[in-house]
């Protein structure tokens, strides 16, 4: 399926539609949390609670958190851009359309969710402001990113703005579910390494608010501060939780053909975003799961040149080890001889065949993998690949995602050959 760009001229529950770091001043913050029907999230009516999924797999929402939204309010080139999200993802657009700062702005919404502080999100955070943005009376600038996560929780919604000039800091945060805004924070006082956070309580009091840190998530630390004692907290708690688990779940794929073909030191078996360690990884997953790495044979067999019977790590004398093709009858080929297409392919092939146990993850450990649904970007998808392997390489992303299990949001220059792929959904980003 292929659908447009969306461009919304507004975002319900969304950040008011200013230039980030345009919030008017207030009163300093509290020092510490207060309840009070004072602060400022809007008064709203009440909402039932949204169906929850069966353990038979029925029901209204899934049962492992997702990303299903991708908000660009004001990012780099984009400006108001909503992209819908399904089980596999294909951004098309020529060069400088915004296919990879889409992928950047969900990519970085994941290390926030992870507990990462803005500096390390965003070094370069002035690239990101729209070029057209113009600072405010106080030379401010900033942008604005935003996603949903559909879940047990039903669809919660995190909208983000972030000031980039003159130094960098969140301006305003708000966390919603249906009708319910369950958190939100704003800037009131520039002198103050904090915002002002007020988040939903439906006790003796309707909310709680308290200054949190100006450069991290306040979702994700929402469960330090929230007692859970109402069951208004309860639901923010589980809302956050929703949010983090979706986000933390998000994995950058980037293979390095250059760097995957030198023999690499056994290690913690962990894939690296680039995919260097790719052998070390084989010598791991071939003994732990036979079933995968069977299905990953099938694939490699299906985009790599020449018979393949089997794909191993091989020890080498000192202490290192290298992937490579066994032939069958004829010598085995290392990784080392094969082409930059073929290395994308597998390493790619293998991302999907895996979870976020093999995956450089920082997935929440206290969740079971059976309660999270990993999201994998690929920007440039199809780079270096020829016809069949891209083909081969998206039906099995799609075959990946009908199973629950794993998402892919990647990126093409042209998306005509992904459209009508089972399972893929196109959406075109040129203007």
């Amino acid at each position: 399926m292929t659908v447009p760009r969306g461009s919304s001229a507004s975002l319900p529950g969304a950040l008011p539609d200013a230039p980030a770091g345009a919030a008017a001043h207030g009163a300093a913050g509290a020092t510490g949390a207060t309840e009070d029907d004072t602060a400022r999230v809007p008064a709203q009516a009440g909402r039932p609670d949204p169906a929850r999924q069966r353990g038979d797999g029925t029901g209204a929402h899934p049962v492992r958190p997702r990303i299903t939204e991708l908000r660009l309010s004001a990012f780099a080139g984009h400006r108001r851009t909503t992209l819908p999200l399904g089980a596999v993802t294909v951004l098309a657009g020529r060069s400088g359309s915004g296919k990879t700062s889409a992928l950047r702005a969900c990519a970085a919404l994941a290390r926030l969710a992870g507990g990462a502080v803005l500096a390390e999100v965003f070094p370069d955070a002035a690239a990101w402001v729209p070029d057209r943005a113009r600072p405010d009376a106080q030379r401010r600038r900033g942008f604005r990113i935003g996603c949903t996560a559909d879940g047990p929780e039903g669809p919660v919604r995190l909208d983000l703005a972030v000031q980039a000039e003159p130094e960098l800091r969140v301006v305003g945060e708000r966390l919603t579910a249906g009708d319910r805004v369950l958190l939100e924070t704003a800037l009131r006082d520039p002198g103050r390494p904090t915002v002002q956070a007020a988040w939903h309580t439906a006790g003796s009091a309707p909310v709680t608010r308290a200054p949190l840190p100006g450069d991290r998530l306040g979702t994700a630390l929402l469960p330090l501060r929230v007692a859970g004692k109402t069951d208004g907290q309860r639901r923010v708690l589980a809302a956050a939780e929703q949010m983090v688990v979706a986000l933390r779940s998000v994995y950058a794929c980037e293979p390095r053909p250059d760097a995957m073909r030198a023999p690499v030191p056994t290690g913690t078996g962990h894939l690296l975003t680039g995919c260097d360690n790719l052998a070390d990884v084989l010598w791991r997953t071939r003994v732990e799961c036979g079933r995968r790495h069977a299905l990953l044979v099938d694939a490699v067999r299906a985009g790599c040149a020449g018979p393949v019977t089997d794909l191993r790590a091989e020890p080498l004398g000192d202490g290192t080890v290298r992937a490579v093709l066994d032939r069958g009858a004829g010598p085995a080929t290392a990784l080392a001889r094969l082409g930059d297409g073929e290395l994308r392919y597998l390493a790619l092939a293998l991302v999907l065949l895996t979870g976020p146990g093999v995956l450089d993850v920082d997935t929440p450990g206290e969740v079971p993998d059976a309660m999270r649904t990993l999201t994998v970007l690929a920007d440039g998808f199809d780079r270096a690949l020829d016809p069949a392997q891209r083909s081969a390489l998206l039906g099995l992303a799609g075959r990946m995602g009908e199973r629950g299990h794993i998402r892919c949001l990647a990126t093409v220059s042209d998306g005509s050959w992904a459209a009508g792929v089972p399972g893929v959904t196109v959406v075109d980003l040129e203007p």
